[in-house]
Formats: structure tokens, C-alpha cells, sequence
């Protein structure tokens, strides 16, 4: 047996649940880079403070996880509006920022961690609360 060339995987349809968890961690780097990413520049370079930046970057990260998770990790929606669709995962993104800026809040002013540190705890967190609810409540699982 062989493993699937880039191509295959890239353009195959999900399949279970640890598939779909896999590709979702995929799509989570891919987002997570993009989010701590400009959590990084707005904050050092652009001067804003960190719970802005992290809000804003939160948003760039969620739109990116939205085009590679509807493309890619999930099957057919729920919603037959692609606005409807949108709004759903939009509002289960909202969610996980109130999640966010709780939980970096908390370690950061909290328990004195180093904000970048403290979205690292809080992207593993909202992670799981992201994938479950977009996949049972979005997305036909």
C-alpha cells in the first residue's frame, strides 16, 4: 500500500472523525500561524496593545480557518446559505475569541505569563471548542 501523493490528499474528501481531526489540525497551524502571527506584528510593530492585537489576529486567523475548513476538512454544511454558513462558524469563532481573550487575560495579567505564552494555552483550548461545535453543529458529521 502507498501513501497518496500531495495532489490526492489535497483534493480528497474527509472522511470520519480522526480524519477530520487530523486535516483540522492542518488547517489549525495554517490559522494559528496567521493569528500569532499578527498578534506579533500588531502589538510589537504596529504599537496596539495585546488584547486589540489578539482580537483582530484572532479574526485573520478565523477567516483563513473558514476558506481551508469548508474547502477541505468538513463535508457538506447544514446550512444551505453560504452567508447562513459563514455566520454560524463565524459565531462559534466568536465564541472561542471570548474563550481566548478570557484565558489569555487570566495567564497573562493573571498568573504574569508572557502573552505570546499565553496564546499558546489558549489556541490548544479553543482549538477543541472550534473543531466539536463547527463539526456537529455546522457541518454534517
Amino acid at each position: 500500500m502507498s501513501l497518496p501523493d500531495l495532489r490526492t490528499l489535497l483534493k480528497s474528501k474527509p472522511g470520519g472523525l480522526v480524519e477530520q481531526l487530523l486535516r483540522y489540525f492542518v488547517v489549525g497551524g495554517v490559522s494559528f500561524v496567521v493569528d500569532y502571527g499578527s498578534l506579533w506584528l500588531l502589538t510589537e510593530k504596529a504599537g496596539l496593545p495585546y488584547l486589540v492585537s489578539a482580537a483582530i489576529a484572532f479574526f485573520m486567523g478565523l477567516v483563513c480557518n473558514y476558506v481551508l475548513s469548508t474547502r477541505w476538512v468538513f463535508g457538506e454544511s447544514r446550512i444551505r446559505n453560504p452567508w447562513g454558513e459563514f455566520v454560524a462558524f463565524a459565531v462559534i469563532g466568536l465564541i472561542g475569541l471570548g474563550l481566548n481573550e478570557l484565558i489569555m487575560y487570566a495567564c497573562t495579567d493573571g498568573a504574569g505569563l508572557h502573552y505570546m505564552v499565553s496564546k499558546i494555552v489558549s489556541t490548544v483550548i479553543v482549538f477543541f471548542w472550534n473543531f466539536f461545535a463547527r463539526r456537529f453543529l455546522v457541518f454534517k458529521s
